[in-house]
């Protein structure tokens, strides 16, 4: 496994935190090398440069792009310096990894004056967490940096067919995100490129934090796994390496459940 990612790249997408950051740092030390994308201010780009400082320390090479990844003319242009790296060592993308986790919380219909949930932010959460992945892929494909072999992985979660208050445009977008993996992995296929969701149990991260009563997700997750504890960024990192091995070449399509059992006693 490790031959067959060493000195490879991998493209991460939201790559500053979460499991973005945990499977970047895995990756590395699996013999890869990471092209990061993210979107941070001033105040958070010393975790930025922590992360590049591991993959270093790894062995790795990393080129990390502080954009909007929604935005095409960003993505149009940092893609047009990876692949002036990438053909300067005549390589491609092995992995590329979606895990962008910018979006909206609220309520459709909120009691008293809280405001709804208003199209444009419903709209927002759909691109960045949804769509985006389309629109990076089909211009990897253009570019021809995705060949036969690589591995397309998307983060999803149980949000995408539960309900949870305020978690609604979020929950549309990682419905909608699976349906993509789906669709991706049938229009690939013949190319030998995979595409799979991976649903992390829940997981302590930065994205998590934000949404409304995550301290009650927190502890029914706890209590309720078959192993009393909550999923970790590196037990996903870790099975996404795992998961990149030419042997799991008829994997595809798949929401890929890495949670410990969470699921099946939800």
């Amino acid at each position: 496994m490790v031959d067959f990612l060493r000195n490879g790249w991998a493209l991460v997408l939201g790559a500053s935190s979460g499991f973005g950051e945990a499977t970047a740092i895995e990756l590395a030390r699996a013999g890869m090398n990471i092209f990061g994308v993210h979107l941070d201010r001033k105040a958070t780009l010393a975790n930025v440069e922590r992360i590049q400082l591991e993959i270093t320390r790894a062995g790795g090479e990393s080129h990390f792009f502080n954009i909007n990844a929604a935005d095409p003319e960003k993505r149009e242009a940092t893609l047009d310096q990876m692949q002036s790296i990438l053909r300067a060592k005549d390589e491609s993308i092995r992995v590329v990894l979606h895990s962008l986790a910018f979006g909206s919380l609220g309520r459709f219909f909120p009691a008293g004056s809280e405001k709804p949930i208003t199209q444009d932010q419903i709209n927002m959460t759909l691109e960045v967490m949804a769509h985006s992945l389309v629109y990076w892929i089909q211009s990897l494909l253009r570019r021809d940096l995705l060949k036969s072999g690589s591995r397309i992985f998307a983060m999803t979660s149980s949000g995408g067919r539960r309900v949870w208050p305020s978690y609604g445009p979020v929950s549309a977008a990682k419905a909608a995100l699976e349906s993509h993996i789906r669709q991706i992995a049938l229009e690939l296929a013949p190319l030998g490129i995979t595409a799979n969701a991976v649903q992390a149990g829940v997981t302590d991260t930065p994205a998590l934090r934000k949404i409304p009563g995550n301290d009650q997700m927190l502890e029914t997750a706890q209590r309720t796994n078959p192993s009393k504890r909550l999923t970790t960024t590196e037990d996903v990192a870790r099975c996404i390496v795992a998961l990149s091995h030419p042997y799991t070449h008829w994997m595809t399509g798949n929401v890929i459940r890495v949670d410990g059992g969470e699921d099946i006693t939800g």
